[in-house]
């Protein structure tokens, strides 16, 4: 009790600081690290331009997807920020492999890699089928990317890495469109574009009182994460 007979409960306050959404930049920076990876899968980008690859991974994609990680922790998306943050590094990895590596070769390391990647994606894309099923769409194609890439790494056919170039060729075109619609509706405060959303998703649109009653227990609130 404090000395004025009322709860320390009723005198806490909460102050959050308003933030822009920084899940359009990451969905047009994956969407954009996509079409290159899916054009040098099929083909279209020269073995002999891996460096240049691998300097637009590191230097464009990279950056960009850092930010909006950040700021996706900042908005308190746990779920989305740990997806930003596993695409961030895995950028920042590739790059560093297509400029270290030699032109065309193969590795069983990278291989299992993204085997491992490709699992903690699948339970990602599980996760958000509660709230967001548009990302379980776009998670589960990258899934199928990855593992397809991976069997490659580790000495597959290599029609099976062409084929992971057209998911994602396909995973661009998703999150172009993620990008758009998720730009559109912070401008609009409201789904322009379907993105599918419910439950809690749906919800926080829905104003303060459908927010309030769980704010007590969320992480940077709450005493322990």
């Amino acid at each position: 009790m404090s000395s004025n007979g009322s709860s320390h409960r009723d005198q806490t306050r909460i102050v959050l600081r308003p933030i822009g959404s920084g899940l359009p930049l990451g969905f047009f920076a994956f969407g954009i690290g996509m079409l290159l990876l899916g054009c040098t899968a099929i083909g279209w980008i020269p073995l002999g331009e891996q460096k240049d690859l691998g300097m637009a991974l590191m230097s464009f994609v990279f950056p960009l997807e850092l930010i909006a990680m950040i700021f996706a922790f900042l908005a308190r998306d746990t779920l989305g920020a740990t997806t930003l943050g596993l695409f961030t590094t895995s950028w920042l990895a590739l790059g560093w492999i297509q400029i270290t590596g030699e032109p065309g070769a193969t590795s069983v390391t990278v291989g299992i890699w993204l085997f491992g990647f490709s699992t903690a994606v699948a339970l990602l894309a599980t996760l958000s089928m509660l709230g967001k099923p548009f990302f379980t769409l776009l998670l589960a194609l990258s899934v199928c990317r990855q593992v397809l890439s991976g069997i490659y790494e580790v000495g597959g056919n290599v029609h099976l890495y062409r084929i992971s170039g057209g998911f994602g060729l396909a995973l661009a075109a998703l999150a172009m469109y993620g990008g758009t619609a998720l730009g559109l509706e912070d401008a609009r405060q409201r789904e322009v574009l379907p993105l599918f959303r419910r439950g809690g998703a749906e919800k926080a649109f829905d104003g303060f009182e459908a927010q309030l009653d769980r704010l007590e227990a969320e992480p940077g609130v709450r005493q322990q994460l």
